[in-house]
């Protein structure tokens, strides 16, 4: 059973932590907006979802994949990985996948929605979500049950940083492995795709930086073969080859 340890946050202002962009996960800036107080409350996102249940990233969440014949199917989706060896990071730029959370990137759902892509994913997984008054986007308090950790924590857009948007595949990972070859609007697909972007504890995030599973993994054990999945995933979908120590490690994860 996941453990859901209460994180309080408050509602005392506070400045938000600037957070570096270079490894392709962002954090959660403050936009200025008001008090939650007179926002709007959306209704709850739900439970999570395995990643075998949701290939397009548009539900909420990256709930466990357990049992013989999840976890054979989450190998066979590993196993059809190619693999090389990790490129060099010369030349990579967060501004090469354009710019932070943009609504107008082609091919991914949710976009061009009149919402940016960060509070659409807040949305998404957050519950007892809500909006900055007058708004139906801008998102300003919300639960967030972190895969990552297992936590439950309460977060407040005074506390912005608590809370980041993470690339499972890194964006620095993906270009060392092939899209600093791409186009510009293939990388800031892959920037924007709900698939590639989970709402996690920040301290957990930061921890990961641009690191393949070979060098991290969740926290929390019992999520560690939905996030293989959900980085296969990707790779497959972007035609992303892995490297052989992380595709071990996914495969490990799954029973393999």
């Amino acid at each position: 059973m996941r453990r859901h340890g209460r994180i309080r946050t408050g509602w005392a202002a506070g400045t938000a932590l600037a957070l570096a962009l270079v490894t392709g996960c962002e954090g959660l800036g403050g936009d200025g907006s008001s008090s939650p107080g007179g926002g709007a409350e959306a209704p709850a996102a739900g439970h999570a979802v395995s990643p075998l249940k949701n290939p397009d990233g548009t539900e909420p969440g990256l709930a466990p994949v357990t049992g013989d014949g999840p976890e054979a199917k989450a190998r066979a989706l590993i196993d059809g990985l190619r693999t090389k060896g990790r490129g060099p990071k010369t030349g990579y730029d967060r501004d090469e996948f354009g710019y932070a959370w943009m609504d107008t990137a082609d091919g991914v759902p949710l976009a061009r929605n009149g919402c940016d892509t960060r509070n659409d994913l807040l949305k998404r997984d957050g519950q007892g979500v809500r909006f900055r008054s007058g708004s139906d986007c801008v998102v300003i308090a919300m639960t967030l049950d972190d895969p990552y950790t297992g936590t439950s924590i309460e977060w407040r857009k005074q506390k912005a940083s608590e809370v980041q948007i993470d690339h499972v595949v890194p964006l620095s990972y993906s270009w060392q492995m092939g899209s600093s070859r791409w186009a510009e609007s293939k990388r800031e697909q892959l920037a924007n795709d709900p698939l590639n972007l989970l709402p996690v504890e920040g301290r957990a995030n930061s921890a990961k930086g641009d690191s393949g599973p070979a060098s991290w993994l969740p926290p929390d054990k019992s999520i560690r073969c939905a996030y293989a999945v959900r980085f296969a995933q990707v790779a497959v979908k972007y035609e992303l080859a892995i490297t052989a120590p992380d595709k071990r490690t996914l495969l490990t994860q799954c029973g393999g």
